[in-house]
């Protein structure tokens, strides 16, 4: 669409409070009008634009002037086109590259912040998994608690029969496993073989304070010299033999 085209349309009013800013009203003058915006007629929109922010003296001095250095850097760009280029500078940049970069950067956050605020809206309608709606609390008719000590003594008799006599406390101890049956049974396993090896002392008991009275019952029948205890190195199986001459 060409500037004559724009520029003979008929004029429309604008309320500035609508926008959010300078660059918002600029995008609303271009896409209201299917304006290329790579191809911005930049007398058009400046004019339009100028036009629009005339009631600027009402409104707050900082607000007025974001508008205000808008409509500045219009007419700049408006007085650029106008100036004749240098043969060298036909394929220069176009001054209105920049404010055509800026108009795409903020239509392109407007439209993420729209998209955001629908979305939280689409969210807001919903409710998360496993959600209970909380329910008022039962009222309760303000009635004053009155009782007598019969009643109390009665309920408290009554209390006592339901729970009855105590049941008697029963402990359950372990059997005491004695050191010296411990070594009898080494003793008569012995007198079966020349050798046993430690783990078929405790094999059939599995349990660990039956290892342990096996292993101070072999210490002990050490001691005495009533048994022989070899290992062939750390943690290998232990062996005990029968009282006697050293074996090579």
């Amino acid at each position: 669409m060409s500037g004559a085209e724009v520029a003979a349309r008929s004029p429309f009013e604008i309320d500035l409070e609508r926008f959010s800013g300078p660059l918002d009203l600029l995008l609303h003058l271009i896409r209201n009008q299917d304006i290329d915006i790579f191809d911005i007629p930049i007398a058009t929109i400046t004019q339009q634009f100028l036009d629009a922010i005339r009631t600027l003296e009402r409104w707050e001095l900082e607000r007025a002037g974001e508008f205000l250095e808008m409509a500045a850097t219009l007419v700049r760009i408006k007085a650029q086109m106008l100036f004749p280029r240098r043969g060298d500078d036909e394929e220069g940049d176009d001054p209105r590259a920049d404010l055509v970069r800026r108009l795409l950067e903020y239509e392109h956050f407007r439209e993420a912040a729209r998209l955001l605020e629908r979305a939280e809206r689409d969210r807001s309608r919903l409710f998360a998994r496993g959600f209970v709606e909380a329910r008022p609390a039962p009222r309760l008719a303000d009635l004053p608690l009155e009782s007598a000590w019969g009643d109390v003594w009665e309920a408290a008799v009554k209390m006592g029969e339901r729970l009855g006599a105590p049941e008697p406390v029963h402990t359950v101890r372990g059997r005491e496993v004695r050191m010296e049956d411990k070594m009898d049974e080494i003793a008569a396993a012995l007198h079966r073989s020349r050798r046993v090896e430690f783990r078929q002392l405790v094999a059939p008991w599995g349990t660990r304070i039956h290892a342990v009275a096996s292993l101070l019952a072999c210490l002990e029948m050490a001691k005495r010299s009533m048994v022989r205890v070899r290992q062939a190195g750390p943690f290998a199986s232990l062996w005990i033999y029968r009282s006697g001459p050293q074996e090579g």
